[in-house]
């Protein structure tokens, strides 16, 4: 009777019953699925984000939820679940110093080779609703003015689809581009107009930036190199073994000289360490052969 009890009883009071059962499997399925780890302490959390989904589908409680995401029929639900579940806090700039050193360490010193034809290519892994790919884009444009006629792009990448149609898309609202400073926002923005408090990114701006959908645990399809990846904030959600994997998996993707930046809640680990070189706030340098 112990363990059925343990089975049937609420781990989150609420208005759906959610018991340690339905949530081992919800963490499984995304840990499957996207590579994140839910500790227990994180039933809340599932909770609060599942349970409107829950409502919008009239189910009764998390077991029919979970029967129906590993369903035939629940592929959609399951995809819906994901999104709901990973995180996509993000703001135009965030981490001011990130763009300072990009522009000064990588962008400022390619500059040259680029207008002569080089290829310049930096990856925003976890782009969210673009605002992060587009803040590289205007750090580029600030530095090279002339990029989009030059062979210059942003690859910008996030599990989520509905965040990469957002990104796509490129249209915020007056709070989101208030982190914009001034002068980029009145050059790169323009107003939607018809009543809309929205503005669109420019076609200049916009053409600098390919969305598409990645999973970080999935298959890589890029073959080119890049000068510069951001992933920022998003392993952190990944176990230990899976993090050193993912770090490893950059090293070979960078230009000679390229730069990483990541969270501050994160650090390069594993083998990949030693492939890195500390180059200024949660900002890495790909230390070249002759320093290994």
């Amino acid at each position: 009777m112990k363990n059925r009890h343990f089975a049937t009883a609420p781990l989150v009071p609420g208005e759906f019953l959610l018991t340690q059962e339905d949530f081992r499997r919800i963490a499984s399925i995304l840990h499957e699925d996207a590579g994140i780890y839910l500790p227990d302490s994180k039933a809340t959390l599932v909770y609060s984000r599942l349970a409107k989904r829950l409502r919008s589908l009239g189910l009764e409680n998390f077991r029919d939820y979970c029967a129906l995401i590993v369903s035939d029929d629940g592929v959609d639900e399951r995809q819906k679940m994901m999104a709901a579940l990973t995180t996509n806090v993000t703001r135009f700039f965030r981490e001011p110093h990130h763009f300072k050193h990009l522009e000064e360490n990588v962008l400022a010193k390619r500059a040259a080779a680029v207008r002569k034809g080089a290829r310049l290519r930096i990856w925003s892994a976890a782009c969210s609703n673009g605002q992060e790919p587009y803040s590289i884009a205007m750090s580029i444009l600030s530095v090279i003015p002339e990029a989009a006629e030059l062979d210059v792009k942003v690859l910008a990448t996030d599990i989520d689809p509905n965040m990469v149609a957002a990104g796509a898309n490129g249209v915020y609202g007056r709070d989101v581009i208030e982190a914009v400073p001034t002068q980029l926002r009145s050059r790169w923005f323009t107003p939607l107009g018809g009543g809309r408090d929205e503005w669109g990114v420019t076609e200049e701006l916009a053409s600098l930036v390919s969305f598409r959908e990645l999973n970080l645990i999935g298959h890589w399809p890029m073959t080119g190199r890049f000068d510069a990846i951001f992933c920022r904030n998003v392993v952190i959600y990944f176990e230990e073994k899976t993090q050193e994997n993912i770090w490893s998996r950059f090293v070979p993707l960078f230009n000679p000289d390229g730069r990483l930046y990541i969270g501050h809640s994160e650090r390069v680990s594993g083998a990949a360490a030693s492939a890195f070189e500390y180059d200024g706030v949660t900002t890495y340098r790909l230390r070249s052969r002759g320093n290994s």
